[in-house]
């Protein structure tokens, strides 16, 4: 990693005293204060340095359910395929055969990396939106929704099976489309990728035939909203992963930025779905949340979902990013790998993290107000990411982004030491179940 050291700070500036000024110990109670802080925001987008910690998603989780309980926030969007977090959606908002538990309905999460979304933490919460949700009037019910676009072949057959039942014409648009795919039949889609890397197909031009034909009758279809809803989005998720995949295997930022454009444009269909006084969490990486323009990702030409979310929603916008300084972690050694529950070694010198620590090893919040926009304001340090793939041993070349941390989120939270996140997958703590489940969170 480069030397990002917390330096040239203009003398006679106590920077001790100014972070005391602007964080609060990280408690139940402190919740609060973020909940006013978060004032009449629309957006509300909840970060994490990792895709394994127990705490991020367990903080997260608390503040969620008093965003939903006191604001009235309408749905929870998470880094997730459309097709399984539908099904938890149906879970939450009490649709008939549902699913009996919400053990069983995240053990349809089976695309790696699988706790991502099936552990008992987010059991936890989901068990607890469906209690909440039993006692709201259907427009008022908390949703569940996932923003990724990765599941070209479980949308092809969601929508399948749900033309099947409205639409025969359209079905056939549909299996055209399945039947381009055939050839490449690979959950990840990188055979599909691949093969447009050296021969002139695509698919494009039969996804785009299926998304034009579902977009244009979503209005005939009477059946019930959220189904409807559904169908609509599984189409355009059809039609972006076929360009994402399309543009994955060559150099530059364009998958990525084909990716976070689809996870906006996802939310906003939701939000329109929900209503003009519609509010959504947003559960995504750091990477994802925090505005992008303040990291090294923008001179790469990449961008992301917070900084289109700013752009277009100016005022409307509060994110909040997670840090730690050391812990543990579950992820991979490399894509694909079993789960491993990995030491996070001390933050590297010279990062967000390590300073932060250094200060003061307390868990706490800090709010990015104007002292420290005008203190740290074009100061670039490294701020630690880790995501599902993960070995230590590599850490400082690559698991940092060099970031001006109070222009990145509004506010953050920082947890000293962490632990590792509790897969449905494989039994959790020395085969007992965690005490977050079911509803200590």
């Amino acid at each position: 990693m480069e030397d990002y050291a917390i330096k040239d700070i203009p003398h006679g500036i106590d920077i001790s005293d100014i972070l005391s000024r602007n964080s609060i110990d990280l408690t139940p109670d402190s919740l609060d204060r973020v909940v006013d802080a978060i004032g009449d925001a629309k957006y509300v987008l909840l970060g994490e340095a990792s895709h394994g910690t127990h705490e991020y998603y367990s903080w997260r989780a608390k503040l969620s359910r008093k965003l939903i309980i006191e604001k009235g926030f309408s749905f929870i969007a998470v880094e997730g395929d459309w097709p399984d977090c539908y099904r938890v959606n149906r879970y939450v908002r009490n649709y008939n055969d549902a699913g009996r538990t919400a053990v069983d309905v995240l053990h349809s999460f089976d695309r790696w990396p699988t706790w991502m979304w099936a552990n008992w933490e987010v059991a936890a919460l989901i068990d607890w939106m469906k209690r909440y949700n039993e006692k709201q009037s259907r427009d008022k019910k908390a949703g569940f929704y996932g923003l990724d676009v990765y599941s070209l072949w479980e949308s092809l057959n969601a929508i399948i099976s749900y033309l099947d039942k409205v639409d025969k014409c359209a079905k056939e648009i549909a299996m055209k489309a399945l039947r381009c795919f055939e050839p490449y039949n690979d959950k990840e889609g990188t055979t599909y990728a691949q093969a447009t890397r050296y021969i002139p197909l695509s698919c494009e031009k039969d996804v785009l035939a299926l998304l034009m034909e579902i977009v244009g009758k979503i209005p005939q279809y009477n059946t019930d909203h959220e189904a409807v809803l559904s169908a609509e989005q599984n189409a355009y998720v059809i039609a972006n992963a076929e360009k994402y995949y399309r543009t994955m295997m060559s150099a530059g930022p364009e998958s990525w930025n084909i990716r976070d454009r689809h996870m906006v444009s996802t939310l906003e269909r939701i939000m329109r779905f929900h209503g003009k006084e519609a509010k959504g969490i947003i559960w995504e990486h750091n990477t994802h949340i925090g505005d992008a323009r303040a990291t090294s990702m923008s001179s790469e030409g990449m961008l992301n979902v917070g900084q289109l979310l700013n752009e277009q929603h100016k005022n409307e916008v509060y994110s909040i990013g997670f840090g730690s300084y050391e812990g543990s972690v579950v992820a991979g050694y490399k894509w694909g790998d079993e789960m491993h529950v990995v030491h996070a070694p001390k933050a590297a010198e010279g990062s967000w993290e390590h300073f932060l620590h250094g200060q003061s090893p307390r868990d706490r919040i800090i709010f990015m107000g104007d002292e420290m926009k005008k203190v740290f304001g074009r100061k670039v340090y490294g701020h630690r990411a880790i995501g599902v793939v993960y070995d230590p041993r590599h850490e400082r070349r690559g698991n940092y982004v060099p970031s001006i941390l109070p222009m990145r989120y509004d506010a953050f939270i920082y947890i000293d030491r962490t632990t590792a996140l509790n897969p449905l997958h494989i039994k959790p703590n020395g085969h007992e179940i965690p005490e977050t489940y079911p509803f200590g969170m």
